[in-house]
């Protein structure tokens, strides 16, 4: 099949194009600069010039292609609606990523015991309201005439496949831990992601496309662990001593910014991918979040 990719020099998108190009399809990515055209050439994709502001481009290549994966921007409606508006009464998947933050509570270091599926009523915070209305005017396109799923992972680990190998969370918290002698996480550290391999992520975007029906919402994890859990395996695969440091919610603002430190690092988002497992047959295999960090990529 051909396949349009937007974000194909990222983390997430130029995963799924090297997934999917090993399957055998063909993929046309959206790039930025020459420079991301050449390193996503590299890799067997076929570099598109453009930015998610430019309608014509992304409907272009919407109507050439036979599926749309979205995995440059969660929160960027003009992208959606130039390509929802391509697809219209074609028929075609349009595999949006989204991210399980919608679900976030902001707890600054705290534990929540809120856990959520896709039948799970979602209150978003103010910070992701825009995001679940996104989700819910992608879904609604069930009845234009395309396939609108959308894919919505927790955190996620492990190289990436493609041009862009560096996820968010974890590289944070080791390059912080680099910089301090000491793993530190905000607050307590008690908050819990539920999380996902990158290896088991770009599996579930080929069984969306494959077989997903046609307004599908799918959580993506595959387990669970709290940031000073997280902390603690990089304290011990970078051989220091000691347990972690707990930052004051000031510390972590001005380490990461306040909406990361608020609404990543210190927050709750704990999911469960009932669905994916149950409706696609998704069997998510890779190593843990703490196994590969203590001897997987991480410490390579």
């Amino acid at each position: 099949m051909k396949i349009f990719c937007t974000g194909a020099s990222g983390y997430i998108g130029g995963s799924v194009a090297a997934h999917l190009i090993v399957a055998g399809h063909q993929v046309t990515g959206l790039v930025r600069s020459p420079e991301k055209a050449e390193a996503v050439r590299a890799r067997g994709v076929q570099p598109l010039l453009g930015t998610l502001d430019d309608r014509e481009i992304l409907a272009q290549a919407a109507q050439a292609a036979d599926v749309v994966v979205n995995a440059a921007s969660a929160d960027h409606r003009g992208a959606v609606e130039s390509l929802l508006g391509a697809l219209a009464g074609s028929g075609k998947p349009f595999i949006h990523t989204s991210g399980s933050s919608i679900v976030g509570t902001r707890a600054k270091g705290q534990r929540s015991d809120a856990i959520f599926d896709e039948d799970t009523p979602v209150t978003p915070s103010p910070a992701r309201m825009a995001r679940v209305a996104l989700n819910e005017f992608i879904l609604s396109h069930r009845d234009k005439g395309c396939r609108p799923v959308i894919i919505c992972p927790s955190l996620i680990y492990g190289r990436g496949l493609g041009a862009g190998p560096d996820s968010v969370q974890v590289p944070l918290l080791i390059n912080l831990a680099k910089k301090r002698g000491n793993a530190a996480h905000a607050g307590p550290g008690e908050n819990i992601w539920s999380n996902v391999h990158i290896d088991d992520l770009v599996t579930l975007y080929a069984l969306a496309i494959e077989k997903a029906p046609a307004g599908s919402f799918y959580f993506a994890e595959n387990g669970e662990s709290s940031m000073r859990e997280a902390c603690e395996a990089i304290n011990r695969m970078l051989g220091f001593a000691g347990p972690p440091t707990a930052m004051s919610m000031q510390e972590a603002a001005a380490e990461w910014g306040e909406g990361t430190a608020e609404d990543t690092m210190a927050s709750n988002s704990r999911v469960r991918a009932k669905r994916a497992r149950d409706e696609l047959g998704w069997q998510p295999r890779a190593r843990s979040l703490i196994d590969e960090i203590e001897h997987g990529c991480y410490r390579e």
